[in-house]
């Protein structure tokens, strides 16, 4: 048992100010703080910390306690474990004698927790002691790096062979169960035992805000042909998507600064931090998420985004200025001179320069996103000009404060004069479409989550699927209706041309479509997933969908299975000829077409059902609606799919035509 003597201590050396701020983004209010709850959603403050008395209250949940029952709730750790860990945070000796028994859920944790230090110290030291090492010490020492910076973030090497670290963990008592819920070794394929996750790569240690080891990444070394970077996979004590790497080391200076600056890169932080720039943290290899946001709002007012200038690298910092925007913080871009990265950049010109740097050339995001379509040339193009000014609009509707999104619009009037005249009012009007269009996809989203949640749940039985349950409403479609319904043709076709074609095809449909137009939940779903994959880059192929979790599989043969065999009166019906892929895109045409069609002929009866019932100046706005909508689905009945949607470049058009023949082969076989 620890001590009451020992509680006490520890209770007196520990700052609870400081370790609830690890979690909750505190200010000062009279003798105390208040932030936003931990344990449960809010979004007006109702969490207070009273240092005086060292205690939390939440007044909306009513959660109350002291500063260890804060870290038992947070870490998800029993009582003797919460004292030793800020023991060690406040350097107070905890004599090793616990005979209390945690709970099997904590004991799990404790033990993954246990695992991965007990990993970190093996990978560091067969990093300083394993000649196989040689590799990973030459790499570090190319970048400056000597033995104080291994020791002060962890490095360390997995050794090749495979079993290394299992058995080292067997040698020191360690239950497997703990390695394997850990990701550090996985069973066999060939019956027995076990094989390390990690071989043969240099080892940088993921932290947690307080310094724990919760995750690693290991990077390969020469040319071998695999991922240069592999991270550890989601556990109990490690969600990539609410993890930063480096905010351990940077937090404090981050609250300093009220900046944080962020990398791509694990040795941009360790570099940025030994040259003194140590407000500074990596996105841990993965796509920035608004969980790794809200961490670092927790430390900060302002970040500062710094990603490399390939397409990759741009794409990126576009979809966090969104994410950042919308958690509420000041966004700043910086872009550094060409072929130089944040590490080689403060190697080769040292921290006065970037700093230097960052406070003349780092812009806002408006800027920005101004000069990057100026460089690629829109801004000089009364097609894509607009196109710059929506794309713009829709980070600016991301932010919160209405007076904010207003300066911003204001700001972006002022900067489109240099290039084309717009008028302020216009944009106003664009910034609420946008917003509209925002709130709708929203809840959209919210929907199809919300039954795709009930489907799972039925599926394992935790929802009854008929008899007693409350009937739907007329109206809603459930994600089980979606999938078991008749899915129209027209936008079966449009993921089929999507997925085997695929980033040209995806191209040149989305050109003319957007997610609004599918009807079935389910293959909206499909689409917007297409669309993200496009943007991220990743493979979008008939394989790569396949592989993928339930509904995809599904789907795609949902999609490639049925033929097209439509009856003449199903063409009058839907406006829609199927055709065979002789020319994939005059099918894309027929398809677009059609499901525009029927999104008119929806929105027609929509309007006709409102203006029953209105009255007045509304009823008149009303008609003038229904009567563009009439225009536009009349050109689309009675226009040749050729003359509505011109032909895409030869070049594209020859990748795809590429792709039909290989199509076509496999097809063959």
């Amino acid at each position: 048992m620890i001590s009451d003597e020992k509680k006490e201590e520890v209770r007196a050396a520990a700052d609870i100010v400081e370790v609830v701020s690890d979690y909750v983004k505190l200010k000062r209010s009279g003798s105390g703080f208040v932030g936003l709850c931990p344990y449960h959603d809010e979004k007006t403050p109702s969490f207070n910390v009273t240092p005086r008395l060292e205690i939390f209250k939440c007044f909306g949940c009513g959660e109350s306690g002291d500063v260890f029952k804060f870290v038992m709730d947070q870490e998800g750790v029993g009582f003797n474990e919460a004292v030793r860990q800020l023991g060690e945070r406040y350097g107070v000796f905890i004599p090793e004698e616990d005979n209390d028994e945690p709970s099997e859920n904590m004991q799990l944790r404790e033990g993954i927790y246990h695992a991965l230090k007990f990993a970190g110290v093996f990978y560091y030291r067969n990093l300083i002691e394993n000649p196989e090492a040689e590799k990973a010490v030459k790499y570090l020492e190319n970048r400056g790096y000597n033995r104080q910076v291994y020791k002060k973030f962890g490095l360390g090497f997995s050794p090749s062979g495979g079993e290394e670290l299992w058995k080292a963990a067997q040698n020191a008592g360690i239950d497997e169960k703990y390695l394997v819920e850990a990701d550090l070794i996985k069973p066999s394929n060939r019956g027995s035992g076990f094989y390390d996750t990690f071989r043969g790569r240099l080892m940088f240690p993921i932290f947690n805000p307080t310094g724990k080891v919760i995750a690693f990444a290991g990077r390969v070394l020469g040319n071998e042909k695999t991922a240069k970077y592999i991270n550890s996979s989601q556990t109990k004590v490690y969600n990539k998507s609410e993890v930063v790497y480096g905010v351990n080391f940077a937090k404090n200076e981050i609250r300093k600064h009220k900046e944080v600056i962020l990398v791509e890169g694990y040795t941009d932080v360790i570099t940025l931090n030994e040259h003194g720039i140590k407000n500074v943290v990596a996105s841990s290899g993965t796509s920035l998420t608004s969980g790794q946001m809200k961490i670092l709002h927790r430390y900060g007012e302002r970040i500062v985004m710094i990603y490399d200038s390939d397409a990759a690298g741009q794409t990126a910092m576009k979809r966090g200025i969104n994410i950042a925007l919308a958690e509420g913080m000041e966004v700043q871009l910086l872009e550094l001179p060409e072929n130089q990265d944040p590490d080689s950049f403060v190697k080769q010109f040292g921290k006065e320069s970037f700093e230097e740097l960052k406070k003349e050339e780092a812009g806002d995001f408006v800027d920005f996103l101004l000069l990057k379509a100026g460089e690629e040339g829109r801004l000089e193009k009364p097609t894509e000009t607009p196109k710059v000014i929506t794309e713009i609009l829709e980070s600016i509707a991301n932010i919160k404060d209405s007076i904010q999104r207003q300066v911003y619009v204001q700001y972006l009037h002022q900067k489109m004069q240099k290039f084309q005249k717009v008028k302020e009012s216009d944009l106003y009007e664009q910034l609420e479409r946008v917003m509209n269009d925002k709130r709708w996809e929203e809840k959209r989203s919210q929907r199809r989550e919300e039954a795709r949640q009930r489907v799972q749940q039925q599926n394992e039985g935790e929802l009854p699927s008929s008899g007693n349950e409350e009937p739907p409403h007329p109206g809603t479609r459930t994600a089980a209706a979606s999938a078991s319904r008749k899915k129209p043709h027209f936008e079966k076709e449009l993921i089929r041309l999507m997925i085997i074609y695929g980033r040209s095809m995806v191209e040149y449909i989305c050109s003319f479509t957007n997610s609004r137009l599918f009807e079935d939940d389910e293959l909206q779903m499909f689409y917007e997933h297409i669309i993200e994959r496009y943007k991220e880059e990743k493979e979008i192929s008939v394989n790569a969908y396949s592989g993928l979790d339930d509904p995809f599989p599904r789907l795609v043969g949902d999609v490639l299975l049925e033929q097209h065999t439509a009856s003449d009166r199903h063409e009058e019906k839907v406006g829609l000829k199927y055709e065979k892929d002789k020319n994939p895109y005059k099918t894309a045409k027929s398809s677009i077409r059609a499901a525009q069609i029927n999104f008119y002929r929806h929105k027609q009866n929509e309007l006709a059902d409102k203006i029953a019932s209105a009255k007045g100046d509304e009823k008149l706005e009303l008609m003038e609606r229904q009567k563009d909508i009439k225009s536009k689905l009349t050109r689309r009945e009675t226009t040749d799919p050729d003359d509505l949607y011109p032909d895409p470049d030869s070049n594209v058009d020859n990748q795809v035509n590429d792709k039909v023949f290989q199509y076509k082969m496999k097809g063959e076989k």
